[in-house]
């Protein structure tokens, strides 16, 4: 399998696909160590995985470097996904002990009740591109926490950043027999799917992911599946500082070129403040410096993935045949690699893709509106459910909305982000299960209750 710089388009590096045997293998290994790394006390392992931590710092320019030449995402971009890792790392070790130890629920002397939180055993982790340190850390980490072993696929897109995962976390004590690295595309994904794990987690678009839910639903074991989002944003009549929202939103936009399942991709202004906020926004998403991903000062780098280019390049046209008029770019840079620019579409409305399907890419369409309840209306017409995010000077207000967005995450004045202590969930097509927060953390365990008398 050729891994591909999608800013040079270079061939980087080879690797070795498995196929059904090595997965087999690969299973009996991680079947038959999941006992003796349970094995090995909560203390222990919250001391290995803080120490894979300490490794991801101690060689970020390396995990930086071999990120960004096979995803295309700006250098600082991949640091701060690193040093985002390492914080939920921190806290899913500072707290496994909390959540994952044996709860004393009653005790009067004659019976003893007792909740234990077991492995699930062999867990399947089909992770990410986009964020392969992040997603990764998400389920790999809780799951080894909790006692399980993994075997871990990451994307063919992300596969060097899997190996280096690999290696730090063996070089800080996890065992070979406790993790293990699935190398492939989707032939290997779906071979995965044939075979008998204890649990299964995904972390991708809502096709596969329904697809994969459909495949193992038939074993009865858990199936976690992190999709992807329309995810909305509303900025109301009563906001303030006009300049710095815009700025904030067009960040929100356009992080990681558009290339986050809570990206914000749609965004309603009211009218009152609509042409000063579109004005200001425009002017932030004309200073990002797109180009080399390894260079200071870019922002916006390649588009991991080559067929992207297509679908963003199809929801513009196809938004400016239905009437939208493009404010700043709406084209493919010409030479090599995977760049679009950034493009901020205005006059548009739901009957455009743009506004009802997932762009994945450096795309936004700006809608005015009238009033909070159009604007509600429209943050609620679409299939998905990731996030929500209103900008007002009233708490009362953006709660008040935020309590009616089907959505797993609401933000008030603030968006695009994920916070370890919270629950990461979505609703209809952007999946369902949790990672992070203590529910995450025992996502990947099986409760028991224990009535002991005696």
């Amino acid at each position: 399998m050729k891994i591909i710089n999608p800013a040079t388009e270079q061939v980087i590096a080879n690797v070795k696909e498995d196929n059904k045997a090595s997965l087999k293998k690969k299973l009996e290994t991680l079947r038959k160590g999941q006992q003796k790394w349970n094995a090995v006390s909560l203390k222990k392992r919250i001391a290995i995985l803080q120490k894979f931590a300490d490794l991801l710092k101690e060689n970020m320019e390396e995990c930086a470097r071999v990120l960004t030449s096979e995803v295309g995402k700006p250098l600082q971009q991949s640091r701060n996904e690193v040093n985002g890792a390492r914080s939920r790392i921190a806290w899913l070790t500072s707290n496994a002990e909390k959540y994952l130890s044996d709860e004393v629920m009653s005790d009067d002397g004659n019976t003893k009740e007792v909740i234990t939180y077991e492995p699930l055993g062999v867990v399947c982790n089909i992770s990410a591109w986009n964020y392969p340190y992040l997603v990764g850390t998400n389920v790999f980490v809780p799951a080894l926490l909790a006692g399980n072993s993994v075997l871990y696929k990451p994307s063919e897109f992300s596969t060097l950043t899997g190996f280096q995962i690999e290696t730090f976390l063996k070089k800080a004590g996890v065992p070979d027999d406790a993790f293990q690295v699935a190398v492939g595309a989707r032939e290997v994904g779906a071979a995965l799917l044939d075979m008998n794990f204890d649990g299964y987690f995904f972390t991708g678009s809502y096709a596969t992911g329904k697809f994969i839910y459909e495949k193992v639903a038939p074993k009865m074991v858990p199936c976690g599946l992190e999709l992807g989002g329309k995810d909305p944003l509303y900025v109301a009549a009563d906001v303030k500082d006009i300049k710095t929202i815009a700025a904030g939103t067009a960040d929100g936009a356009f992080y990681n070129n558009g290339q986050s399942c809570c990206s914000v991709e749609r965004i309603y202004v009211h009218e009152k403040v609509y042409n000063k906020y579109v004005e200001e926004f425009v002017k932030e998403v004309k200073s990002y410096k797109i180009g080399d991903p390894t260079q200071d000062g870019v922002y916006i780098g390649a588009l991991t993935r080559e067929a992207q280019l297509r679908v963003v390049d199809a929801q513009v046209k196809d938004a400016v045949k239905k009437g939208a008029k493009v404010l700043t770019g709406g084209k493919k840079l010409t030479g090599k690699g995977n760049f679009y620019e950034p493009t901020v579409l205005v006059n548009v409305n739901h009957k455009m893709k743009v506004m009802r399907d997932e762009s994945f890419g450096p795309v936004i369409g700006i809608m005015k509106v009238k009033s909070d309840e159009e604007a509600l209306r429209l943050m609620n017409d679409t299939e998905y459910g990731l996030t929500a995010a209103v900008y007002t000077s009233s708490k009362a207000r953006a709660e008040k909305i935020l309590a009616q967005t089907n959505a797993g995450s609401g933000y008030w004045n603030c968006c695009d982000r994920v916070s370890p202590a919270l629950p990461w969930s979505g609703r209809k097509h952007s999946g369902f299960g949790s990672t992070l927060s203590h529910i995450g953390l025992r996502a990947f365990t099986q409760p028991k209750g224990l009535h002991l008398r005696g």
